[in-house]
Protein backbone atom coordinates (compact mmCIF):
# COMPACT_ATOMS: atom_id res chain seq x y z
CA UNK A 1 0.00 0.00 0.00
CA UNK A 2 1.44 3.34 -1.06
CA UNK A 3 1.47 6.58 0.86
CA UNK A 4 -1.18 7.93 -1.46
CA UNK A 5 -3.46 4.97 -0.73
CA UNK A 6 -3.26 5.57 2.99
CA UNK A 7 -4.04 9.26 2.67
CA UNK A 8 -0.54 10.40 3.70
CA UNK A 9 0.74 12.38 0.76
CA UNK A 10 4.37 13.29 0.24
CA UNK A 11 3.71 16.72 1.69
CA UNK A 12 2.07 15.16 4.71
CA UNK A 13 4.98 12.80 5.17
CA UNK A 14 7.38 15.73 5.00
CA UNK A 15 5.39 17.47 7.71
CA UNK A 16 5.50 14.32 9.82
CA UNK A 17 9.27 14.05 9.38
CA UNK A 18 9.77 17.64 10.55
CA UNK A 19 7.44 17.33 13.53
CA UNK A 20 10.04 17.35 16.29
CA UNK A 21 11.75 20.59 15.36
CA UNK A 22 8.48 22.34 14.48
CA UNK A 23 6.60 21.76 17.67
CA UNK A 24 9.15 20.83 20.26
CA UNK A 25 8.65 24.05 22.18
CA UNK A 26 4.92 23.43 22.74
CA UNK A 27 3.70 20.67 25.06
CA UNK A 28 0.36 18.89 25.09
CA UNK A 29 -0.65 21.11 27.99
CA UNK A 30 -1.14 24.02 25.57
CA UNK A 31 -4.07 22.54 23.58
CA UNK A 32 -5.52 21.00 26.75
CA UNK A 33 -5.54 24.34 28.55
CA UNK A 34 -7.12 26.04 25.53
CA UNK A 35 -9.83 23.40 25.32
CA UNK A 36 -10.65 23.55 29.05
CA UNK A 37 -10.74 27.35 29.04
CA UNK A 38 -12.96 27.43 25.97
CA UNK A 39 -15.37 24.78 27.23
CA UNK A 40 -15.71 26.39 30.67
CA UNK A 41 -16.16 29.90 29.28
CA UNK A 42 -18.71 28.95 26.64
CA UNK A 43 -20.63 26.75 29.08
CA UNK A 44 -20.88 29.64 31.54
CA UNK A 45 -22.04 31.91 28.72
CA UNK A 46 -24.74 29.42 27.72
CA UNK A 47 -25.97 29.13 31.31
CA UNK A 48 -26.11 32.90 31.69
CA UNK A 49 -27.94 33.32 28.38
CA UNK A 50 -30.42 30.56 29.27
CA UNK A 51 -31.26 32.16 32.61
CA UNK A 52 -31.64 35.59 31.04
CA UNK A 53 -33.72 34.24 28.15
CA UNK A 54 -36.27 32.68 30.49
CA UNK A 55 -36.67 35.97 32.37
CA UNK A 56 -37.02 38.24 29.34
CA UNK A 57 -40.42 38.91 27.80
CA UNK A 58 -39.31 41.55 25.31
CA UNK A 59 -38.86 40.18 21.78
CA UNK A 60 -35.97 42.54 21.14
CA UNK A 61 -33.99 41.22 24.10
CA UNK A 62 -34.82 37.60 23.29
CA UNK A 63 -33.56 37.94 19.71
CA UNK A 64 -30.23 39.31 20.87
CA UNK A 65 -29.92 36.60 23.53
CA UNK A 66 -30.58 33.96 20.87
CA UNK A 67 -27.69 35.32 18.79
CA UNK A 68 -25.33 35.37 21.78
CA UNK A 69 -26.33 31.87 22.86
CA UNK A 70 -25.90 30.55 19.32
CA UNK A 71 -22.41 32.04 19.07
CA UNK A 72 -21.46 30.51 22.43
CA UNK A 73 -22.87 27.15 21.29
CA UNK A 74 -20.93 27.37 18.03
CA UNK A 75 -17.68 28.13 19.83
CA UNK A 76 -18.33 25.32 22.33
CA UNK A 77 -18.84 22.70 19.63
CA UNK A 78 -15.86 24.06 17.73
CA UNK A 79 -13.70 23.36 20.78
CA UNK A 80 -15.19 19.95 21.56
CA UNK A 81 -14.94 18.62 17.99
CA UNK A 82 -11.41 19.79 17.13
CA UNK A 83 -9.37 20.00 20.34
CA UNK A 84 -9.39 16.23 21.06
CA UNK A 85 -7.88 15.63 17.62
CA UNK A 86 -5.09 18.14 18.23
CA UNK A 87 -4.38 16.64 21.65
CA UNK A 88 -4.19 13.17 20.10
CA UNK A 89 -1.64 14.40 17.55
CA UNK A 90 0.48 15.92 20.32
CA UNK A 91 0.34 12.64 22.24
CA UNK A 92 1.44 10.88 19.03
CA UNK A 93 4.60 13.00 18.97
CA UNK A 94 3.12 15.41 16.38
CA UNK A 95 2.73 12.60 13.85
CA UNK A 96 -0.63 13.10 12.12
CA UNK A 97 -0.18 9.96 10.01
CA UNK A 98 -0.02 7.89 13.19
CA UNK A 99 -3.68 8.64 13.99
CA UNK A 100 -4.98 9.20 10.45
CA UNK A 101 -3.68 6.83 7.82
CA UNK A 102 -6.71 7.25 5.54
CA UNK A 103 -6.99 11.04 5.34
CA UNK A 104 -10.61 11.04 6.51
CA UNK A 105 -9.78 12.63 9.85
CA UNK A 106 -8.02 15.47 8.04
CA UNK A 107 -11.16 16.15 6.00
CA UNK A 108 -13.26 16.04 9.16
CA UNK A 109 -10.95 18.53 10.87
CA UNK A 110 -11.03 20.84 7.84
CA UNK A 111 -14.82 20.74 7.72
CA UNK A 112 -15.02 21.65 11.42
CA UNK A 113 -12.52 24.50 11.10
CA UNK A 114 -14.31 25.98 8.08
CA UNK A 115 -17.84 25.52 9.45
CA UNK A 116 -17.31 26.93 12.91
CA UNK A 117 -15.02 29.66 11.64
CA UNK A 118 -17.52 30.99 9.11
CA UNK A 119 -20.48 30.56 11.47
CA UNK A 120 -18.74 32.58 14.19
CA UNK A 121 -18.05 35.40 11.74
CA UNK A 122 -21.57 35.32 10.29
CA UNK A 123 -23.18 35.29 13.74
CA UNK A 124 -21.16 38.31 14.81
CA UNK A 125 -22.30 40.13 11.67
CA UNK A 126 -25.92 39.12 12.26
CA UNK A 127 -25.77 40.45 15.84
CA UNK A 128 -24.30 43.74 14.66
CA UNK A 129 -26.94 44.05 11.93
CA UNK A 130 -29.73 43.21 14.39
CA UNK A 131 -28.63 45.91 16.82
CA UNK A 132 -28.22 48.44 14.02
CA UNK A 133 -31.80 47.85 12.85
CA UNK A 134 -33.14 47.98 16.41
CA UNK A 135 -31.58 51.38 17.09
CA UNK A 136 -31.72 53.11 13.71
CA UNK A 137 -35.23 51.91 12.75
CA UNK A 138 -37.01 50.78 15.94
CA UNK A 139 -40.56 50.91 14.52
CA UNK A 140 -39.78 48.62 11.60
CA UNK A 141 -37.79 46.36 13.90
CA UNK A 142 -40.65 46.02 16.39
CA UNK A 143 -43.16 45.16 13.67
CA UNK A 144 -41.09 42.76 11.56
CA UNK A 145 -38.29 41.31 13.70
CA UNK A 146 -39.82 38.34 15.48
CA UNK A 147 -38.18 35.54 17.43
CA UNK A 148 -39.14 33.06 14.70
CA UNK A 149 -37.22 35.13 12.13
CA UNK A 150 -34.18 35.11 14.41
CA UNK A 151 -34.32 31.33 14.64
CA UNK A 152 -34.62 31.02 10.85
CA UNK A 153 -31.61 33.32 10.44
CA UNK A 154 -29.57 31.18 12.82
CA UNK A 155 -30.55 27.99 11.00
CA UNK A 156 -29.63 29.55 7.65
CA UNK A 157 -26.20 30.64 8.94
CA UNK A 158 -25.40 27.17 10.27
CA UNK A 159 -26.62 25.45 7.10
CA UNK A 160 -24.71 27.75 4.75
CA UNK A 161 -21.51 27.41 6.77
CA UNK A 162 -21.78 23.62 6.86
CA UNK A 163 -22.70 23.24 3.18
CA UNK A 164 -19.81 25.48 2.13
CA UNK A 165 -17.36 23.44 4.20
CA UNK A 166 -18.52 20.27 2.40
CA UNK A 167 -17.34 21.51 -1.01
CA UNK A 168 -13.93 19.77 -0.74
CA UNK A 169 -15.75 16.53 0.11
CA UNK A 170 -17.60 16.85 -3.20
CA UNK A 171 -14.38 17.52 -5.09
CA UNK A 172 -14.26 21.34 -5.11
CA UNK A 173 -11.22 22.44 -3.13
CA UNK A 174 -9.02 20.45 -0.79
CA UNK A 175 -8.22 20.10 2.91
CA UNK A 176 -4.58 19.27 3.65
CA UNK A 177 -2.46 18.69 6.70
CA UNK A 178 -0.81 21.93 7.77
CA UNK A 179 2.55 22.61 9.37
CA UNK A 180 3.67 21.52 11.96
CA UNK A 181 1.33 18.57 11.33
CA UNK A 182 -1.18 19.13 14.14
CA UNK A 183 -4.14 20.42 12.13
CA UNK A 184 -5.80 20.45 8.72
CA UNK A 185 -7.19 23.37 6.78
CA UNK A 186 -7.81 24.74 3.29
CA UNK A 187 -4.93 24.17 0.90
CA UNK A 188 -3.32 27.39 -0.34
CA UNK A 189 -0.56 25.99 -2.55
CA UNK A 190 -0.56 24.22 -5.87
CA UNK A 191 -3.19 21.49 -5.86
CA UNK A 192 -4.59 19.06 -8.38
CA UNK A 193 -8.05 19.39 -6.83
CA UNK A 194 -10.43 21.34 -9.10
CA UNK A 195 -11.64 24.66 -7.76
CA UNK A 196 -9.10 24.77 -4.95
CA UNK A 197 -8.16 28.41 -5.54
CA UNK A 198 -11.83 29.36 -5.84
CA UNK A 199 -12.68 27.62 -2.56
CA UNK A 200 -9.80 29.19 -0.64
CA UNK A 201 -10.43 32.70 -2.00
CA UNK A 202 -14.16 32.42 -1.31
CA UNK A 203 -13.51 31.51 2.31
CA UNK A 204 -11.17 34.47 2.79
CA UNK A 205 -13.49 36.91 0.99
CA UNK A 206 -16.52 35.76 2.99
CA UNK A 207 -14.57 36.21 6.21
CA UNK A 208 -13.32 39.69 5.30
CA UNK A 209 -16.80 40.70 4.12
CA UNK A 210 -18.24 39.54 7.44
CA UNK A 211 -15.71 41.63 9.36
CA UNK A 212 -16.56 44.70 7.27
CA UNK A 213 -20.29 44.20 7.84
CA UNK A 214 -19.72 43.92 11.58
CA UNK A 215 -17.63 47.09 11.61
CA UNK A 216 -20.11 49.06 9.47
CA UNK A 217 -23.14 48.00 11.48
CA UNK A 218 -21.49 48.94 14.76
CA UNK A 219 -20.63 52.37 13.38
CA UNK A 220 -24.29 52.76 12.33
CA UNK A 221 -25.40 51.69 15.80
CA UNK A 222 -23.18 54.24 17.53
CA UNK A 223 -24.33 56.98 15.15
CA UNK A 224 -27.98 56.09 15.68
CA UNK A 225 -27.51 55.99 19.44
CA UNK A 226 -25.89 59.42 19.51
CA UNK A 227 -28.64 60.93 17.34
CA UNK A 228 -31.39 59.43 19.46
CA UNK A 229 -29.74 60.54 22.68
CA UNK A 230 -29.64 64.11 21.36
CA UNK A 231 -33.32 64.10 20.41
CA UNK A 232 -34.53 62.20 23.47
CA UNK A 233 -33.45 64.14 26.54
CA UNK A 234 -36.18 63.13 28.94
CA UNK A 235 -35.54 62.34 32.58
CA UNK A 236 -38.12 59.54 32.87
CA UNK A 237 -37.29 56.08 34.16
CA UNK A 238 -37.97 54.46 30.77
CA UNK A 239 -35.66 56.90 29.02
CA UNK A 240 -32.83 56.20 31.43
CA UNK A 241 -33.39 52.45 31.14
CA UNK A 242 -33.31 52.62 27.33
CA UNK A 243 -30.12 54.65 27.41
CA UNK A 244 -28.43 52.19 29.76
CA UNK A 245 -29.45 49.12 27.74
CA UNK A 246 -28.41 50.56 24.40
CA UNK A 247 -25.11 51.80 25.80
CA UNK A 248 -24.32 48.36 27.20
CA UNK A 249 -25.28 46.72 23.92
CA UNK A 250 -23.08 49.01 21.83
CA UNK A 251 -20.07 48.55 24.09
CA UNK A 252 -20.56 44.80 24.06
CA UNK A 253 -20.71 44.70 20.26
CA UNK A 254 -17.61 46.87 20.04
CA UNK A 255 -15.80 44.39 22.27
CA UNK A 256 -16.88 41.51 20.07
CA UNK A 257 -15.83 43.45 16.99
CA UNK A 258 -12.35 44.12 18.38
CA UNK A 259 -11.90 40.46 19.29
CA UNK A 260 -12.98 39.37 15.81
CA UNK A 261 -10.66 41.79 14.02
CA UNK A 262 -7.64 40.90 16.15
CA UNK A 263 -8.25 37.16 15.94
CA UNK A 264 -9.41 36.76 12.34
CA UNK A 265 -7.91 39.49 10.16
CA UNK A 266 -4.31 38.08 10.28
CA UNK A 267 -5.48 34.65 9.08
CA UNK A 268 -7.80 35.95 6.35
CA UNK A 269 -5.30 38.45 4.94
CA UNK A 270 -2.41 36.00 5.08
CA UNK A 271 -4.60 33.37 3.43
CA UNK A 272 -5.12 35.67 0.44
CA UNK A 273 -1.39 36.43 0.30
CA UNK A 274 -0.45 32.74 0.37
CA UNK A 275 -3.01 31.95 -2.33
CA UNK A 276 -1.64 34.73 -4.54
CA UNK A 277 1.96 33.57 -4.11
CA UNK A 278 0.93 29.88 -4.20
CA UNK A 279 2.66 29.20 -0.90
CA UNK A 280 1.47 26.38 1.33
CA UNK A 281 2.46 25.46 4.86
CA UNK A 282 3.11 21.96 3.52
CA UNK A 283 6.28 23.35 1.97
CA UNK A 284 7.71 24.44 5.30
CA UNK A 285 11.15 23.13 6.16
CA UNK A 286 12.52 22.27 9.54
CA UNK A 287 14.90 24.66 11.23
CA UNK A 288 17.77 22.29 10.55
CA UNK A 289 17.26 22.36 6.80
CA UNK A 290 19.73 24.62 5.03
CA UNK A 291 17.95 27.11 2.80
CA UNK A 292 19.65 29.95 0.98
CA UNK A 293 17.04 31.09 -1.51
CA UNK A 294 14.93 34.13 -0.76
CA UNK A 295 11.77 32.29 -1.80
CA UNK A 296 12.36 29.52 0.77
CA UNK A 297 12.95 32.06 3.54
CA UNK A 298 9.75 33.88 2.63
CA UNK A 299 7.93 30.56 2.60
CA UNK A 300 9.17 29.68 6.08
CA UNK A 301 8.21 33.14 7.34
CA UNK A 302 4.68 32.73 5.95
CA UNK A 303 4.37 29.32 7.57
CA UNK A 304 5.42 30.61 10.99
CA UNK A 305 3.01 33.52 10.78
CA UNK A 306 0.28 31.27 9.38
CA UNK A 307 0.56 29.02 12.43
CA UNK A 308 0.28 32.06 14.72
CA UNK A 309 -2.69 33.34 12.73
CA UNK A 310 -4.61 30.08 13.04
CA UNK A 311 -3.92 30.01 16.78
CA UNK A 312 -5.35 33.54 17.03
CA UNK A 313 -8.46 32.39 15.17
CA UNK A 314 -8.80 29.48 17.59
CA UNK A 315 -8.33 31.90 20.47
CA UNK A 316 -11.47 33.71 19.29
CA UNK A 317 -13.58 30.76 20.48
CA UNK A 318 -12.09 31.22 23.95
CA UNK A 319 -12.33 35.01 24.13
CA UNK A 320 -15.93 35.34 22.94
CA UNK A 321 -17.68 34.07 26.10
CA UNK A 322 -15.42 36.13 28.36
CA UNK A 323 -16.33 39.20 26.36
CA UNK A 324 -19.98 38.47 27.09
CA UNK A 325 -19.51 37.59 30.75
CA UNK A 326 -16.75 39.86 32.05
CA UNK A 327 -17.27 42.86 29.79
CA UNK A 328 -21.01 43.00 30.32
CA UNK A 329 -21.13 42.21 34.03
CA UNK A 330 -18.04 44.13 35.20
CA UNK A 331 -16.56 46.51 32.67
CA UNK A 332 -19.89 47.75 31.37
CA UNK A 333 -21.08 48.61 34.86
CA UNK A 334 -17.90 50.56 35.59
CA UNK A 335 -18.09 52.27 32.21
CA UNK A 336 -21.69 53.32 32.79
CA UNK A 337 -20.86 54.65 36.27
CA UNK A 338 -17.93 56.60 34.85
CA UNK A 339 -20.00 57.87 31.92
CA UNK A 340 -22.79 58.98 34.26
CA UNK A 341 -20.27 60.75 36.47
CA UNK A 342 -18.78 62.56 33.48
CA UNK A 343 -22.26 63.44 32.24
CA UNK A 344 -23.31 64.74 35.65
CA UNK A 345 -20.12 66.79 35.93
CA UNK A 346 -20.76 68.28 32.51
CA UNK A 347 -24.32 69.15 33.47
CA UNK A 348 -23.17 70.72 36.73
CA UNK A 349 -20.46 72.68 34.90
CA UNK A 350 -23.02 73.99 32.45
CA UNK A 351 -25.35 74.93 35.30
CA UNK A 352 -22.55 76.73 37.16
CA UNK A 353 -21.49 78.54 34.00
CA UNK A 354 -25.06 79.54 33.27
CA UNK A 355 -25.56 80.74 36.87
CA UNK A 356 -22.38 82.82 36.74
CA UNK A 357 -23.43 84.26 33.39
CA UNK A 358 -26.89 85.14 34.69
CA UNK A 359 -25.37 86.83 37.75
CA UNK A 360 -23.01 88.81 35.54
CA UNK A 361 -25.88 89.89 33.31
CA UNK A 362 -27.93 90.95 36.31
CA UNK A 363 -24.98 92.90 37.64
CA UNK A 364 -24.49 94.67 34.32
CA UNK A 365 -28.19 95.41 34.09
CA UNK A 366 -28.18 96.79 37.63
CA UNK A 367 -25.19 99.03 36.77
CA UNK A 368 -26.95 100.30 33.68
CA UNK A 369 -30.02 101.13 35.71
CA UNK A 370 -27.88 103.10 38.22
CA UNK A 371 -26.23 105.01 35.42
CA UNK A 372 -29.61 105.89 33.92
CA UNK A 373 -30.91 107.01 37.31
CA UNK A 374 -27.85 109.22 37.88
CA UNK A 375 -28.13 110.86 34.51
CA UNK A 376 -31.78 111.60 35.14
Amino acid sequence: MTAKDTGCTNASIQVCENKTNAGGNVSVGFPISMMVTGVVGNSLALILVYISYRKKENRRKKSFLLFIGSLALTDLFGQLLTSPVVISVYLADLNWCAIDNTGKLCKYFGVCMTTFGLCSLFLASAMALERAMAITNPHWYSNHMKTSMTKLTLAAIWCLGFLFSLLPITGIGEYTNQWPGTWCFISTGKSEAPGNVFFAITFAVLGIFSLLVTLSCNVMTIRGLIIRCKTKTGASQSSKQWERLTTETVIQLLGIMCVLIICWSPLLLLLLRMIYSQVSSQECKSTNTTSTSVQSKASNLDCDFFLTAIRLASLNQILDPWVYLLLREILLRKFCIMANAVSNCSVEDRKESQTALDALNKQNQHGNNICKATSN
